[in-house]
Formats: structure tokens, C-alpha cells, sequence
């Protein structure tokens, strides 16, 4: 049977161009497909999302040619202070620090708006020949055989391919039309998501501020802007997201406190509910899922993205190896090298973050002296403290080679 391509990747969000640039700059024919329209998908307007970027997930996209396109655009993270204390108190006394120089490697990661990341996959899958872009449908049946798998999309057409890879998020299609079934849970929490000006220097510091009801990131944009990840109960998360923007940016002031200065909001606000959802399997027939798919976390370290570019570098360097060797790619047990490499790893870190989130979640006060306390001694072990920094950069473990910043 002759496929229409060799992968087929469904979502166009930011892991999925990832990955298709990564097979189709080793010669394989790739088709993405994605639900947004392509007018959508290159829309340049800032709207006030941004990431925190690993160091190991920068290195990936300059292996793949995409970080030059937005290396200028980037603020780099020279330091991050976690801390805790409650709504208009302030921090406590305990706090954990990490600075870049603790490293040689550089800074621990770097800021990126989501419009400038995802422009810069769209141009370089677009000068890519290997690549076929479908936008503006979804996918409504899979049907994996022997030789391959074919796709029906909501238009009638369909799509065959050697494989079919979802990077379709937490509540995969992909996922549900392949049997796999997922294990989770919700936080009761709902992350209210911004950016904001500010009077005064960020100075590359991300602030992490855990209240009691849940933490609040405040990571730092080129020119004196922030990116704002605040966690709070579904209740008075729903209280705070239905106030205008005025009312909203003074109960933003009383958590952030008045170290940046004056505040104001800058670009659309944003909600999203938190859980946890883990697929029970990573692979099946003529199928692999990469990060939301596989892994939905909560925001509490920013490691998301960074969890999916690591399965990205993961499946691309079993795939590509497979496809050098004369093996089919879309074999299960090609498929399963990848489930054995990643599956641990982010499941381990997935329930770690769950874990954090739950100890500083309350305010228990034995759980507060407790964490306060760890915070404290952590802070003053600069061996433990190296070794959070690394873990955080995405140095430790098995790497892939793009996420080394080596070809495969």
C-alpha cells in the first residue's frame, strides 16, 4: 500500500511542529494536521501567554533551526526565588534561590511568547519540502492495518500514513479512538493566565509564590513585562476571572506585592482548569502520543513544554534510527523503545509536581513549617540547590540528542 506520507501528526500547537521538523530534516515525509484555520495559527497579536523554556528544550530548537527565528525575541531567566505566604502578608522568611551562575552552561532557560514560538514553527514548516500542512480540520475515524494507517477527516477526505503520532492535547482524540484509556485527576484549581507591565526591573528573576490557594508565577518578558500563572481555588478563581480589568489587576497587586512597582495588565486574559491526566499507554497499533496527549501536568514548575519537547526529541530519534536501520516505523515494538524511554520519566515527574502542589496548596500549619523549613534548607545546601537547577534546565537524565543540541 502506497501512504500518502510516512507520519501523520495531529495538532499544530507547538509539539507537533516540533516533531515534524525534526523527521522532515531527516528525510521524512510528513503530514500535520490541525483544527485552527492557517490565518489563526500565524496570528502575530500578542495575547499575553508566554513559556518557560528549558535550556535542554532551547538546545532542541536550535538543533531544528527554529531558535535562530527568535533567539532576539527571548528573555532569559537568570534566577528563580520561590517563596511562601498568604494573600496581602507577603513572603515568609524561608525562601529558595536559584541563580544561573550556580551552572556553566548558561542561563537555566529562557521566556518566549506563545506568538512568536509558534510563528516561528509556522515559517520553518512552511520552507520545509517535507512537510504538508493541513489546517482547518479535524479528524473523525482512524484505521490502523498491517501496513499502515488512514485517517478520516470531517471533510470526507482522508489521509494514509506509515504511522499516526497525536500531539492533540489532554483530551486526546488520537488517544480515545486507539482504546487508550487515561488515569487522573483535578486540583479544584483554575490557572488565571496574563502578562503585565511593570514600574520596575524584573531583572530576569521568575518569582514562585505559593498561597494558599495555589501558586503564583510572575516570569520575566523582555521590555519590564511579566508572564502571570496564578493558581487559585475554581471558586474565587471564577470570583476574580468575572471582575473587569481594573478589579482584577488590584487583586493581582495584593499577591504579587509592591516590588515591580505600578502594574498593568497588557494583552487578554486567560483561564484554563488544572489537573492531572495521564494516558495508561503511550503507544498503540500504528500509534504514539506526545506531551498533553500523553502527559497533562500542572503548571506549578512550568515544565509542560519542556516534558513534551523531551518526548519530541525522544520519538524522533527512535523513528529516524528505525527508518536508517529498514525498519517500519510504525511498528509496535519501534513504538514501545519510545514508551520505554519516556514513559517513566514523565509519569515520575508528573506525580512529583502533583505532590509539590498539594504540600503548598493548604495552610495547614504544620505543613507550612514543614515546607518553609525545607525551603530554608535546601537554600543553604549549594550541592542539593546545583542539582534542583540542572533538573529544572532539563540537563539530568537520558537525553536525546536533539535536546543535547546534537543532530540525529
Amino acid at each position: 500500500m502506497t501512504q500518502d506520507c510516512d507520519a501523520l501528526i495531529l495538532g499544530g500547537g507547538l509539539n507537533g511542529p516540533a516533531l515534524a521538523l525534526a523527521l522532515a530534516q531527516a528525510g521524512l515525509r510528513v503530514a500535520l494536521v490541525d483544527a485552527l484555520p492557517e490565518a489563526v495559527r500565524a496570528d502575530e497579536a500578542f495575547d499575553g501567554r508566554a513559556y518557560a523554556l528549558a535550556l535542554a528544550s532551547q538546545r532542541l530548537l536550535k538543533a531544528l533551526g527554529v531558535w535562530q527565528r527568535v533567539a532576539g525575541l527571548a528573555q532569559p531567566i537568570l534566577g528563580v526565588k520561590a517563596s511562601d505566604g498568604r494573600v496581602g502578608q507577603g513572603p515568609a522568611p524561608f525562601f529558595l534561590q536559584f541563580d544561573d551562575g550556580e551552572i556553566e552552561e548558561g542561563p537555566m532557560g529562557f521566556m518566549l511568547e506563545d506568538r512568536h514560538l509558534r510563528r516561528a514553527f509556522f515559517d520553518a514548516m512552511a520552507a520545509e519540502p517535507n512537510i504538508t500542512q493541513v489546517s482547518g480540520e479535524t479528524v473523525i475515524a482512524q484505521t490502523p492495518d498491517a501496513s499502515g494507517i488512514t485517517v478520516r477527516l470531517a471533510s470526507g477526505r482522508t489521509l494514509s500514513a506509515r504511522l499516526l503520532i497525536g500531539c492533540d492535547g489532554r483530551r486526546s482524540g488520537t488517544a480515545e479512538r486507539a482504546g487508550i484509556k487515561r488515569t487522573g485527576w483535578g486540583y479544584g484549581q483554575t490557572a488565571l493566565v496574563c502578562a503585565i507591565a511593570h514600574e520596575q526591573p524584573h531583572n530576569g528573576i521568575a518569582q514562585q509564590f505559593f498561597t494558599p490557594g495555589g501558586p503564583l508565577a510572575i516570569l520575566p518578558l523582555p521590555d519590564n513585562r511579566s508572564a502571570i500563572v496564578w493558581s487559585e481555588a475554581d471558586a474565587t478563581a471564577k470570583t476574580i476571572s468575572a471582575l473587569d480589568d481594573e478589579a482584577y489587576m488590584a487583586a493581582l497587586r495584593q499577591r504579587v506585592g509592591d516590588y515591580l512597582g505600578a502594574l498593568t495588565l497588557v494583552g487578554k486574559r486567560f483561564t484554563y482548569p488544572l489537573n492531572l491526566t495521564l494516558a495508561n499507554a503511550f503507544v498503540a497499533e500504528r500509534v504514539a502520543l506526545v506531551g498533553d496527549a500523553a502527559h497533562g501536568v500542572h503548571p506549578v514548575a512550568g515544565q509542560g513544554l519542556n516534558l513534551g519537547l523531551r518526548d519530541v526529541g525522544a520519538l524522533a530519534e527512535v523513528l529516524i534510527e528505525a527508518q536508517r536501520r529498514g525498519e517500519d516505523i510504525g511498528a509496535l515494538d519501534v513504538l514501545e523503545r519510545y514508551q520505554r524511554w519516556r514513559r517513566f520519566d514523565s509519569t515520575a515527574l508528573a506525580l512529583g509536581m502533583d505532590a509539590v502542589t498539594r504540600l503548598f496548596s493548604n495552610d495547614n500549619p504544620v505543613l507550612r513549617f514543614g515546607r518553609d523549613l525545607g525551603l530554608g534548607v535546601v537554600n543553604a545546601l549549594p550541592g542539593l540547590r546545583r542539582r534542583f537547577i540542572r533538573e529544572a534546565a532539563g540537563l539530568t537524565g537520558d537525553l536525546p540528542r536533539l535536546l543535547q543540541g546534537r543532530q540525529i
